[in-house]
């Protein structure tokens, strides 16, 4: 739907509609977790390498952490890969439901790593050992804590860019990565002060801060897989429906994320001496303003009621019976 309006006193038109700005978010979202990968990879390997010098369980953890956060990357490409395809007619509304599903591996990937790094640390507890090359390990923990951090602040970047709750969640989750990291270089300096209780007792801390870390991020994958959306969305599509000339109310205002892009369904009551080409020019520019001011709004249906029943309450048909059916209602 082409629409020519001014801005600042100048005339310009913009096209809401003709190309999918799916497109770009998508390919957006593949380059920041395909580097995010390489990122958390190069950490991870880092720190392979001083684990396997010093035994040290507090930075094993760390590193079995670091390996699940790289492998959380491949659910998401997968899913913002299959975002890019078009819808068809059994897939109406495309494949970004599949982001949601990627959400969730994300969040069962963490889990499994907070299991194993629990096992590791349960088992040095059991069986301890010497830890060598403390030096190594503390140069370890701040690597981690750097690849965690930078990688963390550019998922958060981006996903706040494309409106991605996967991504956005896998950023914060990689920020408490980074500081997880960070209290490894405190069990170290513990083993060195006398205390070797003190690198296994760290894993621990690590383990439970990842099984935190998993109760997070299933909370903000399962709100959207449920349809849940922040208020203040709700409260910015009324706003702008709101302020549309001619509009009299807006009475329903629905909307759900389908992967990182939202579709919403606003019912708006006008008055009802209108004519139905009227009415439709109001929808439109409220469809128009929607679009304008809500970047990461995909599609939105407009409704339009005459003042006197406005409301979803006057679309329901009462109880009645035909047809010999029993008594039922719309």
């Amino acid at each position: 739907m082409l629409h020519k309006h001014r801005h600042d006193e100048k005339t310009h038109s913009h096209t809401h509609g003709v190309i999918d700005p799916s497109i770009t978010t998508t390919e957006r979202g593949i380059w920041a977790v395909k580097w995010s990968f390489v990122g958390l990879m190069v950490t991870a390997l880092l720190q392979t390498v001083v684990v396997w010098l010093s035994g040290s369980v507090a930075l094993l953890a760390d590193t079995i952490h670091n390996f699940g956060d790289a492998s959380t990357s491949i659910p998401l490409w997968i899913a913002f890969s299959l975002a890019r395809l078009k819808p068809t007619k059994r897939f109406t509304f495309g494949y970004g439901r599949v982001e949601d599903l990627a959400g969730v591996a994300v969040v069962l990937a963490i889990l499994f790593s907070a299991i194993v790094a629990g096992y590791e640390v349960v088992n040095r507890l059991l069986h301890p050992r010497d830890v060598e090359h403390l030096w190594t390990v503390m140069v370890a923990s701040v690597i981690g804590f750097l690849g965690n951090e930078l990688v963390a602040i550019f998922r958060i970047r981006v996903g706040r860019e494309i409106g991605s709750a996967a991504l956005i969640a896998d950023g914060y989750h990689g920020r408490i990565d980074g500081l997880t990291s960070l209290a490894v270089l405190f069990g170290a300096l513990g083993v060195w002060l006398g205390y070797p209780l003190a690198d296994p007792i760290v894993g621990l801390l690590i383990t439970v801060v990842i099984l935190g870390i998993v109760w997070q991020s299933a909370k903000i994958v399962f709100t959207r897989m449920l349809d849940g959306v922040e208020p203040g969305v709700i409260d910015e599509i009324r706003h702008a429906a709101q302020h549309v000339r001619g509009v009299e109310e807006v009475t329903e205002v629905r909307a759900r994320w389908i992967g990182h892009r939202l579709h919403a369904e606003v019912n708006i009551a006008v008055a009802p001496e209108l004519s139905v080409f009227q009415g439709h020019a109001i929808a439109k520019e409220v469809h128009h303003q929607l679009m304008h001011h809500l970047g990461y709004l995909s599609m939105a249906t407009i409704h339009v009621d005459p003042l006197e029943e406005a409301g979803e309450d006057y679309h329901r048909i009462p109880e009645h019976s035909h047809d010999g059916l029993p008594v039922h209602s719309h």
